[in-house]
């Protein structure tokens, strides 16, 4: 019986995304200007290159931009405009699984190769719940987004079956949409606090008519090598700044916290990270200092909140902090960027 009860443990990518081209020319297909996505989601246009990549702030005012220009239901159309034949091999692969189960197992393992983004899967009762979770996100994923997410992967596993399988339920934090209660022909919750999709255990054994045993073995050659090259590729350094983005928001993790979630030890983490021409100090102050930034960008949050998700025991505190920064105070620095119609990266 293929079930699961997992959530990916691999490093993370750095936050780079690339996007690939099937996307672009899904969104040509459907009349919608590149030119006309980027100013809308103040992107570059470096973004657009073979070598482009965007952060997950961008991506999502990428995605918001694209609702705005395209309808609530972007998502969806994007889905039915996208073949198999152009899909990249990391989203080709489950595609040519054995079975319902194993295309959501391989979908997960190999969207670390695509984006700083967690797909996590478990049985609860009768049921397989896939949710998705952005490591660098200071904000909800964009409803647009999640309904590419989630009709993708209904629609890989009824072209790979070639059966109509409905999920046993969807909750998204969209308002109503008939379009998409038609689509997936199940149980929609709508409004929900939070996105999952649910998917019947019994379906996780339908076989893939698609499957190919050689194929997959080719592509699982191909990305394992493009895997493994990706995490031996990334520092120390940024190993460490991904484990304290993660612990800030429950207190001013310490050395010895951090270095226990690496498996390693205090003295053998610090001479690494002086080795790669760092401090432990010195990564916690940065990356405090990017976290600040990124969260006064955010007009929703106060100050005094910043302060706590940054783990500072008090609001002078990060006051101090932040005028060694920025050489203002964060009400200051706030003020100036919305007042500047074309925002710059903060100081490092």
């Amino acid at each position: 019986m293929f079930y699961f009860d997992t959530e990916d443990k691999m490093m993370p990518t750095p936050d780079r995304i690339k996007t690939p081209d099937t996307f672009w020319k899904a969104i040509e297909s459907l009349s919608i200007s590149r030119a006309a996505l980027l100013r809308d989601a103040k992107l570059p246009s470096s973004v657009f290159s073979s070598e482009g990549r965007m952060t997950t702030k961008q991506l999502f005012a990428m995605w918001e931009a694209l609702q705005t220009l395209g309808g609530d239901d972007i998502g969806l159309a994007l889905t039915e405009t996208m073949h198999e034949a152009t899909l990249p091999p990391s989203f080709l692969v489950a595609f040519h699984a054995k079975n319902v189960g194993e295309a959501l197992h391989r979908l997960a393992r190999f969207k670390a190769l695509c984006a700083p983004e967690e797909f996590r899967m478990a049985v609860e009762d009768d049921g397989c719940v896939v949710t998705t979770a952005w490591t660098y996100a200071n904000q909800l994923e964009p409803d647009a987004l999640t309904d590419a997410t989630f009709t993708f992967l209904v629609n890989m596993v009824r072209a790979g079956t070639g059966e109509r399988i409905t999920p046993k339920s969807v909750e998204l934090r969209r308002g109503l949409s008939e379009r998409l209660e038609t689509w997936f022909g199940c149980a929609i919750t709508w409004n929900a606090p939070h996105a999952r999709i649910t998917f019947n255990t019994a379906d996780l054994e339908i076989p893939f008519t698609s499957y190919n045993s050689e194929l997959l073995e080719m592509l699982d050659v191909a990305l394992d090598a493009d895997l493994n090259k990706a995490e031996n590729t990334t520092s120390l350094t940024d190993q460490v700044r991904w484990h304290l983005r993660r612990a800030l928001t429950a207190g001013r993790p310490e050395l010895r916290s951090i270095a226990r979630e690496m498996a390693t030890s205090e003295r053998s983490l610090q001479r690494h990270l002086r080795g790669e021409g760092h401090s432990f100090k010195s990564l916690l102050s940065d990356t405090r200092h990017q976290l600040a930034c990124e969260y006064l960008d955010e007009p929703n949050f106060d100050i005094s909140e910043i302060a706590y998700l940054l783990g500072y025991e008090d609001q002078g505190s990060f006051y101090r902090a932040f005028q060694k920064w920025e050489h203002q105070t964060p009400a200051e620095w706030r003020s100036r960027r919305s007042d500047s119609p074309d925002k710059v990266p903060f100081h490092t």
